[in-house]
């Protein structure tokens, strides 16, 4: 059942906007992103109104700021969160309850089209148009500006916000003793990077990975690749701090990459990795990633590179070498059930995500934020609502 943008605000919130993309860094100075009240509509049909508590900065969210994702502006930012839900929107079904803590994540599967009744319910059309469109699945916009313009919501999510409206399929419930920033984690950098590493590099035990790029993703794909039972993980990063976190979580050895990252990761596995990852959304970097590849091996993609960019491989590689060349978006999984999957990890001490947070901030320190994130110094910051 779809709903419309019409209709009066029924809350004003605190909220970060991105007014303008490719804004020049660093952002404390150009402030693309403003923190300014906004109307917000009540939840439709299949909707939640959700207290936000915690959000991640994501380089998804940075993708978007320096416009190597264009979408439309304004937009409200944020899409790895947790929360509480404060009000259901009428024939929202009874999997949710006002008080209930929530985890959100960035695609609200339909249930009908033909990916999600293939099983793959990252790739849900529906979700997909809505996404790129800046609206809800159900259609439309919930925010709106006293002018009566429309702020677009960012992948479902919009959670750098007191308060957001999103579809009840964007949102798991969660047991209440899990705290709302380690929460937020598994939304996007716990799902994304466990699954490139269990679900879509199918990690087994024994085997030789590397990674590349050791931010929230990137680590969280180590952290997967470690219960998967690897014998031996290579992160790859130029940030010291990062290298010396991999080395703490698992890592049997590290690189800062560069031109002669390939050889030094043949050198250090004996012809090359079984499985790379790569996190970095740099085409260059990825074609590094499938060199350093053994022949019969998987190089699993998980970052979002601008829509521009092209990858050069040798295509005879594929065949004469027997190679895999695959993308991960949302780990290759499906969220509702393997949140729950994850965070039963983390409960048993297999999944240590808490050691991804590298910084709290509040609302107001946002376009700081992302200042520190791009310049490789943070891992994960959590707003804290």
């Amino acid at each position: 059942m779809s709903t419309t943008s019409v209709g009066a605000p029924e809350r004003t919130v605190r909220a970060a906007v991105l007014e303008t993309i490719g804004a020049e860094g660093p952002y404390e100075r150009s402030r693309p992103i403003s923190v300014r009240e906004v109307g917000l509509r009540a939840p439709g049909p299949g909707e939640l109104l959700v207290r936000v508590r915690a959000a991640g900065l994501c380089h998804s969210d940075l993708s978007v700021v320096d416009g190597a994702r264009p979408r439309p502006v304004p937009m409200v930012l944020g899409h790895e969160a947790a929360g509480e839900v404060a009000a259901l929107g009428p024939g929202t079904d009874a999997r949710f309850a006002e008080g209930d803590r929530v985890v959100l994540f960035f695609v609200a599967p339909c249930g009908v089209c033909a990916r999600c009744l293939e099983g793959r319910a990252a790739l849900c059309e529906r979700a997909a148009a809505a996404n790129g469109a800046g609206d809800l699945v159900g259609g439309g916009r919930r925010w709106v500006d006293p002018s009566g313009d429309e702020p677009a919501h960012h992948l479902g999510v919009s959670a750098f916000s007191e308060y957001t409206v999103v579809s009840a399929d964007s949102a798991v419930r969660v047991d209440p003793d899990l705290p709302f920033e380690t929460a937020a984690l598994f939304g996007c950098a716990v799902l994304t990077g466990v699954g490139a590493a269990l679900k879509s590099a199918d990690v087994r035990p024994g085997e030789r990975v590397a990674v590349f790029g050791l931010g929230g993703v990137g680590l969280s794909s180590l952290l997967g690749t470690k219960v998967a039972g690897a014998a031996q993980i290579i992160g790859v990063d130029p940030v010291l701090g990062k290298r010396e976190l991999a080395g703490r979580l698992g890592a049997t050895e590290t690189l800062v990459g560069g031109d002669d990252v390939v050889e030094a990761v043949k050198e250090l596995t004996g012809g090359g990795a079984d499985k790379v990852v790569d996190t970095t959304g740099n085409a260059g970097v990825l074609a590094q990633a499938y060199t350093a590849t053994r022949p019969g091996g998987t190089t699993v993609t998980v970052g979002l590179p601008h829509p521009d960019r092209m990858l050069a491989i040798p295509a005879v590689s594929l065949v004469a070498q027997e190679r895999t060349l695959r993308g991960s978006y949302l780990g290759s999984g499906v969220p509702a059930r393997d949140i729950p999957s994850y965070i039963s990890l983390y409960k048993q001490g297999l999944l240590p995500v808490t050691e991804l947070l590298s910084g709290r901030l509040a609302l107001d320190g946002i376009n700081e934020g992302f200042d520190r994130l791009a310049s490789g110094e943070a891992v994960r910051q959590v707003v804290l609502m």
